[in-house]
């Protein structure tokens, strides 16, 4: 059997079966196992396929099929051009959220330049996908990681040196750890995607990520704002007051959660930021 043979199976062996985006699916896969790039891969499209290597690919296709997502299977998952471990415990990186950490990189530029060091939190942290962009993207600022499960945050560790990145890690609730570590206040940069989806749409989610990501960092409350309110409503509490807040958040949510950043009154500019399908996907408020 060739490696195109190898993959045309695979490929029809998951579209049979309803797996989304079977042929893609089927192709990192072929990748994984064989340990080579896609370029790779095409140049050895016609070559015979080893045996062994073939059944461990049919040993993933399985659980492929059992709708296990690609990066679970394969322990891995890639944002802003760096590899990320992820496993069950913490979400996969989604695409759109590079568009997050690249306004807070533009902002954070322009308010402290090129060398400044603001000091950054990034919120339910989970992979440790944005403070790790956001530490490797710019050394010069002071970025914590934040989460409520120790084992996403352990994970987030072993991004961070993976990539070079120097973090601070900060086990706890939302704004509490950070605002143990700070005093209440010295935060100059919040960011946060955290659970959104709303508790009445939990059940109709696709099955990758209803049986397979940690509901811990989906499940947003009744309207799936309620991690939002309590931020802000921590913010003001313990006096936090950074110059800029990024907030990554649901289908149909970033009017609502625009309107509750204005509420607060602490920032003068609040804007919506849309996602490569056009979808109001992120928020971002800013106080110059």
């Amino acid at each position: 059997m060739t490696v195109r043979e190898a993959f045309m199976r695979a490929s029809s062996f998951l579209g049979e079966r309803g797996t989304s985006e079977a042929p893609a699916s089927a192709e990192l896969l072929l990748q994984y196992v064989l340990g080579v790039t896609r370029t790779k891969l095409l140049a050895i499209w016609s070559d015979a396929i080893d045996e062994d290597a073939f059944e461990r690919l049919w040993a993933l296709l399985q659980r492929r099929a059992a709708g296990e997502p690609v990066q679970y299977i394969m322990g891995e998952a890639y944002f802003y051009g760096r590899r990320f471990a992820v496993d069950k415990t913490v979400l996969i990186p989604r695409p759109e959220t590079e568009l997050l950490a690249e306004r807070v990189l533009l902002l954070g530029t322009e308010l402290w330049g090129a060398a400044g060091a603001p000091r950054v939190v990034d919120v339910g942290t989970g992979s440790g996908a944005i403070a790790v962009t956001l530490a490797a993207e710019r050394p010069s600022w002071r970025v914590a990681a934040s989460d409520i499960s120790p084992e996403a945050l352990e994970t987030a560790r072993r991004n961070a040196e993976a990539n070079g990145a120097s973090l601070e890690f900060l086990l706890g609730d939302l704004l509490e750890p950070a605002a143990k570590a700070y005093g209440g206040g010295g935060i100059d940069i919040l960011v946060s995607n955290p659970p959104y989806i709303r508790s009445a749409d939990m059940a109709e989610l696709q099955v990758e990520v209803r049986e397979f990501e940690p509901h811990l960092a989906l499940d947003g409350g009744e309207d799936g704002l309620d991690p939002y309110r309590r931020l802000l409503a921590q913010m003001a509490s313990f006096g936090v007051r950074p110059r800029i807040v990024g907030f990554e958040c649901g289908l149909g949510q970033a009017r609502d959660l625009a309107k509750l950043l204005q509420a607060a009154g602490r920032w003068t500019d609040v804007s919506i930021v849309e996602d490569y399908a056009g979808i109001e996907r992120h928020v971002i408020g800013v106080r110059k």
